[in-house]
């Protein structure tokens, strides 16, 4: 799909190819999502520089991520996608900064898109021209990295009170899951701002923030922000790992307590167990022997004794 947004217009135009399009030349922000090849070979046209391939865009060396070509900026950042579902990931996005204009490429949704192209669309004031619209557009996706990050960090203290307050014989099974996600959402926040700081780094050289003490001044505020939000990464990944040995901790404990209750049953049945293998029923006189009832009062002992310590491991959560 390609979408333009035109300076001071109150919303994207579709950019619905036709053998005659042409890009408008007040375009500020051109946005490919999922774009066709006769969509990409439209822009590249337009704008004079070729555009990274979805295969060039997955690629992790530096080199191949932000580079400078033909006039054009290119920098490829990985942004987490699908936080609050099952699986979260991480995607490549591309920015291109072409003069004034900004060409954005992607194969995913990220919410701060959304957020940021409907905030645009309220206030064309915010697009005023490619770099600043870049700038816009990396500030809601850091806000949106600390928004997740600050609900995972919600989510670990509750289950790190969940821990320390548990009575015992809880299951741990949903803990250890929901300790599981916190770090697999938080590991892909880490990289995706690792990303965005190399991209942030490498954006400060572009031509299009020379001169511009405003722009220079907005893009080291990103910078020291990126660093801040990548810090309570850091802490929070220490946190979870506490938190999950911990967990594996008190579940060694309670494993011990068990074995230590089995062994110590086993020692008090020892006794009898021996006696009995020794003298069997090796009597003369055993009233039992004539019992009517002396089966069936068997049978209901041996179920007795299957079911009692099965009720029992239920209760205590061993089960």
């Amino acid at each position: 799909m390609l979408r333009v947004l035109r300076q001071g217009a109150p919303g994207f135009e579709p950019g619905g190819l036709t053998p005659d399009w042409r890009l408008p030349a007040d375009a500020v922000w051109i946005e490919l999502v999922d774009p066709t090849r006769a969509e990409e070979v439209a822009v590249e046209q337009s704008i004079g520089l070729l555009l990274p391939t979805r295969e060039e865009m997955a690629e992790i060396e530096a080199s191949s991520r932000l580079y400078q070509e033909d006039g054009g900026t290119f920098m490829t950042a990985t942004i987490l996608v699908n936080a609050e579902g099952e699986l979260p990931t991480a995607a490549p996005v591309t920015f291109v900064l072409a003069g004034d204009k900004l060409v954005t490429i992607r194969y995913v949704e990220p919410r701060a898109f959304s957020v940021f192209a409907a905030q645009a669309e309220r206030q064309p004031s915010l697009c005023p021209h490619g770099p600043q619209t870049f700038l816009g557009l990396l500030d809601a996706v850091v806000d949106r990295t600390a928004d997740i990050l600050e609900r995972t960090a919600s989510e670990v203290e509750t289950q790190s009170r969940t821990i320390f307050s548990r009575p015992r014989g809880a299951a741990f099974e949903k803990i250890l899951s929901r300790l599981g996600r916190a770090q697999n959402v938080n590991a892909k926040a880490r990289d995706s701002l690792v990303s965005l700081a190399r991209l942030l780094s490498f954006a400060s050289l572009a031509e299009q923030f020379e001169g511009d003490k405003e722009l220079r001044d907005h893009l080291k505020s990103l910078q020291r922000d990126v660093q801040s939000i990548t810090d309570h990464s850091s802490y929070l990944s220490g946190n979870i790992t506490f938190l999950l040995d911990a967990a594996l901790g008190f579940i060694n404990i309670e494993q011990n307590q068990i074995f230590k209750i089995f062994s110590v049953f086993s020692v008090v049945f020892l006794p009898p167990t021996m006696i009995a293998g020794i003298y069997g029923m090796n009597f003369e006189h055993m009233p039992e022997l004539r019992w009517m009832e002396g089966y069936p009062l068997a049978l209901c002992m041996m179920l007795a004794a299957a079911l009692i310590p099965l009720i029992w491991f239920r209760r205590k959560g061993w089960l």
